[in-house]
């Protein structure tokens, strides 16, 4: 049987600080239970609120997630992860879904073990329960502003503004963009336009 090949990722907020200590300390946590250190990803100096696209290190580590370059994840903390339960809750899912275990060491979280395991299917049924209150929240404040008489969505543009993109439209002079800029409007409001000319053709 294979030993496992395991990543690490480790991020700390400041230039100031470094990740050294926390790929050391996990470096022999995983010399310890057998795993082979396969690859190494960090964030330096980046704040965990920062969205994916902020943070190349953890992008690169989910990409190759996905590809399956690696058994389980490790961590130094739960906030290495990132600052919100929602991202953490997304990160979990997305480790799952790839068949990656996560090893967070300050949390004791290790879904390697049927007792960790456990732990991501209560956390996903969560995060589903979160995400179904969510949708009913909507659902039923949409329902109330109908009943209300409420227009949904963005406020149509007047007449004349729209009569006046029609005409660029149809002269073919500027691009859509150049459009939405000219007219002050949304780019999406002259394709809005735009469509409704072909279907009225």
């Amino acid at each position: 049987m294979r030993s496992k090949r395991a990543a690490i990722y480790a991020r700390v907020s400041t230039d100031g600080q470094t990740t050294d200590n926390q790929v050391i300390a996990l470096g022999e946590i995983a010399g310890r239970r057998g795993w082979d250190i396969v690859e190494v990803y960090t964030d330096q100096g980046i704040s965990g609120a920062k969205g994916r696209d902020k943070r190349p290190g953890f992008d690169r580590m989910l990409k190759d997630a996905n590809r399956r370059k690696f058994d389980v994840l490790m961590a130094w903390a739960i906030d290495r992860m990132g600052r919100s339960l929602r991202d953490l809750i997304d990160t979990i899912e997305h480790l799952e879904a790839v068949g990656v275990d996560l090893y967070l060491d300050q949390q004791s979280i290790d879904t390697t073990t049927p007792t960790g395991r456990l732990l991501f299917q209560v956390t996903g049924a969560f995060a589903e329960f979160e995400r179904s209150m969510i949708r009913q929240r909507v659902n039923a404040g949409l329902a109330r502003a109908r009943a209300q008489g409420k227009r949904l969505g963005r406020p149509r543009i007047d007449q004349k503004t729209e009569q006046a993109i029609r005409t660029a439209l149809t002269n073919r002079t500027m691009g859509m963009l150049k459009i939405a800029a000219a007219f002050s409007v949304g780019s999406g409001t002259v394709q809005r336009v735009k469509a409704e000319m072909q279907r009225a053709v």
